[in-house]
């Protein structure tokens, strides 16, 4: 028992990001308005994007700008990685661009059918292909 506590004591973020896609996840699956699922969803996405930029962190390594000094050799390990910074910045971008389109969908939809919650709007459909 103590090395699990000794062991998530360490990376008590990874924790942290996990308990946040859990809630994200729970949101998206048992919540049934529609709102709700959408800020599970985003939830979700959060949770990831902050995994993936606290993955390249290094404890005492700096940026990757490296000034020249003559023939000097660059190690790589000195140095923070941008790449999954940068990655993590277009799927912020990706995010946003997802809440958008779902809201606007959502919006749609409680105009077609006055409400928001799943089942009621399973419950139109229903009715609705019943009378076609």
């Amino acid at each position: 028992m103590e090395q699990i506590v000794a062991v998530m004591g360490a990376k008590y973020n990874y924790v942290a990001y996990i308990v946040l896609m859990m809630i994200g996840l729970y949101a998206m699956i048992v919540k049934s308005n529609l709102v709700k699922k959408i800020i599970g969803m985003n939830i979700f996405q959060t949770s990831i994007i902050l995994f993936y930029v606290s993955t390249a962190y290094k404890t005492g390594k700096t940026i990757p700008i490296v000034p020249y000094h003559g023939h000097d050799a660059v190690h790589a390990a000195d140095y923070i990685n941008p790449l999954p910074h940068v990655l993590m910045l277009t799927a912020i971008v990706v995010s946003v661009a997802t809440l958008g389109v779902a809201l606007a969908l959502a919006m749609k939809i409680y105009r077609q059918y006055g409400t928001l919650e799943e089942d009621d709007i399973n419950a139109n459909l229903r009715s609705e292909e019943g009378t076609s």
